[in-house]
């Protein structure tokens, strides 16, 4: 780090003496052994656990109203049950109310589970229902656990409570130093999410654990989509679950977190109290309170539609690099959507096609399909350096008719409270400044709802999960939004006669059209070009 660029040491004020040596020297040995002592430990000592199978939880309230749901519907054993969660503070009073119904099992998995009002609340609930007798098993990504390691380990310690970390960290602090001894493990990541009931009901979809995803923060807000899933996909959600949970990419925590705990599970459950009748959970409260679907769930009240659906899913061996072709989920889902003949129509934040996506489109219209791609604008992504992955497709796509929709960030006046007045109808989420469903329908018949990003680290290295659902009323939906919200909440990108790239904006009389990207300031205007010419692609 001191070194010049001859390789030689800056001239200081006054030579080091004998002891300052031997300072340097010490720090230097010491930051060796940090970065090359550190191993992670045998496999071996793992308890063994399964998923319940659903016929054990038939007679719990959750499995009893699955049941009349599929009766009265006229489903066959072999059709899921769904239903959309789009609103922000459904999405987390889902999730909680969820966990309250459950009697047996709770299998939680997620890539980010923030140490927040939501994430604490949410951990509170777990720990409420393993007081009930509830068997939890928590699996989180360890590059997604910032600051909860003395959480984490207090909830370890509950008798029903288990606690894994996937792909972790052996130097807890700071954890990017890890990367420079580890990093092609490190850099594959469990992008995964899941929250799932006495293998009854699950929720799968595009939504971390944390403020930013439940709409309780000030920055940014993210527009997102879950698919709350009952009846056959369920269930292989939780067998998916049991496959990352016994795989050799998951540690006990406690084999991680090696040092004793400075939290006890009283003072957690204790914190989680308090924090629950706090002012700043007051609208948590609420959303719990007001949301109605899970209990006409218990109730075998709620509207479900059911299709037919397929989970496609990473092997957890890809974290360690040893899935190939067919068994990864990109071709997963090409199989299960199948060959677009009319539409494809595309929702990811992060969208970087590559050249083989480009050519993939282009065939697709040179075909005769209609294909349209929503992802985030410059000034409402979250992560600029995937941005300028995307740029440099932005003209070829356009060439090959490609039809380009860019998320604007939302002012409040038509963000947050304009967004939330449709809700209902929107197949993107309630409320955001940010993109972050991962979505794609094919032909108004099929749609793809997960964690899966269209670009090079969701294909190749982080693992991922979604269904594909048989729905033409959800595909409906995402048509419809094309035709009529994304154009009023997003710039439309096309080309000028001379082939520059112009953005369109759906807001306004007449609607504004810029000939240089919104928002693009000199410094971003500077990474994007700094990304796009250095060979990182594969790793964005």
């Amino acid at each position: 780090l001191f070194l010049r660029g001859n390789g030689t040491l800056p001239p200081l004020h006054r030579p080091p003496d004998a002891s300052m040596k031997r300072f340097y020297a010490f720090c230097s040995l010491a930051l060796s052994f940090l970065l090359s002592g550190c191993s992670l430990p045998p496999p071996q000592g793992r308890t063994v656990s399964q998923a319940l199978d659903a016929a054990e939880t038939t007679s719990t309230p959750l499995g009893h109203g699955v049941q009349v749901l599929r009766q009265q519907a006229g489903a066959t054993p072999d059709l899921t049950g769904f239903y959309p969660i789009r609103d922000a503070n459904e999405a987390f009073a889902a999730r909680a109310l969820l966990a309250r119904g459950a009697q047996r099992s709770l299998d939680v998995q997620y890539y980010i589970w923030r140490s927040d009002t939501t994430g604490n609340l949410l951990l509170h609930e777990l720990i409420e229902a393993a007081d009930r007798g509830v068997r939890v098993r928590l699996l989180l990504d360890d590059g997604g656990t910032g600051g909860l390691d003395d959480t984490l380990l207090a909830l370890d310690s509950h008798p029903l409570i288990e606690v894994r970390l996937f792909n972790p960290f052996v130097l807890r602090w700071p954890k990017p130093l890890g990367y420079a001894t580890d990093f092609f493990r490190l850099n594959r990541r469990m992008h995964n999410k899941s929250f799932t009931a006495d293998s009854q009901a699950s929720i799968v979809g595009g939504r971390n654990v944390g403020n930013e995803y439940f709409g309780a923060t000030d920055g940014v807000l993210f527009a997102d989509l879950d698919l709350l899933t009952v009846g056959a996909v369920a269930q292989d959600v939780s067998s998916d679950f049991d496959r990352y949970w016994a795989s050799l990419s998951a540690y006990p925590v406690e084999h991680i977190v090696t040092r004793a705990a400075a939290l006890s599970l009283d003072a957690l459950r204790a914190q989680g109290t308090d924090l629950l009748q706090s002012a700043q959970a007051r609208k948590y409260r609420e959303a719990i309170a007001q949301t109605p679907f899970i209990q006409r769930l218990l109730q075998a009240q709620l509207p479900l539609e059911w299709v037919p659906a397929r989970l496609v899913s990473d092997d957890p061996a890809k974290a360690l690099g040893k899935t190939r072709g067919r068994a990864l989920i990109g071709a997963q889902i090409i199989h299960a959507l199948g060959e677009p003949e009319h539409a494809l129509d595309v929702i990811s934040p992060y969208f970087i096609p590559t050249d083989e996506g480009v050519a993939a489109l282009a065939t697709l219209r040179d075909q005769g399909v209609r294909v349209r791609v929503l992802t985030n604008s410059v000034q409402a992504t979250d992560v600029v350096v995937v941005h300028a992955g995307y740029a440099k497709y932005r003209k070829p796509l356009l060439r090959h008719g490609v039809e380009l929709f860019e998320l604007r960030q939302l002012a409040p006046a038509d963000g947050q409270d304009g967004a939330r007045q449709h809700a209902a109808a929107s197949p993107l989420g309630s409320s955001g400044s940010s993109l972050h469903a991962k979505t794609m329908a094919v032909d108004g018949q099929r749609v793809f709802v997960g964690s899966f990003n269209f670009d090079p680290r969701s294909a190749a290295l982080n693992t991922e999960m979604g269904i594909v659902v048989d729905s033409p009323v959800l595909a409906e939906q995402i048509q419809q939004a094309f035709a009529t919200q994304i154009p009023a909440m997003a710039y439309r990108v096309d080309t000028d006669e001379q082939g520059q790239l112009r953005w369109h904006s759906g807001v306004g009389e007449p609607p504004p059209m810029y000939t240089s990207e919104p928002d693009m300031g000199l410094l971003r205007r500077l990474l994007v070009w700094l990304v796009g010419i250095l060979p990182v692609e594969w790793l964005l």
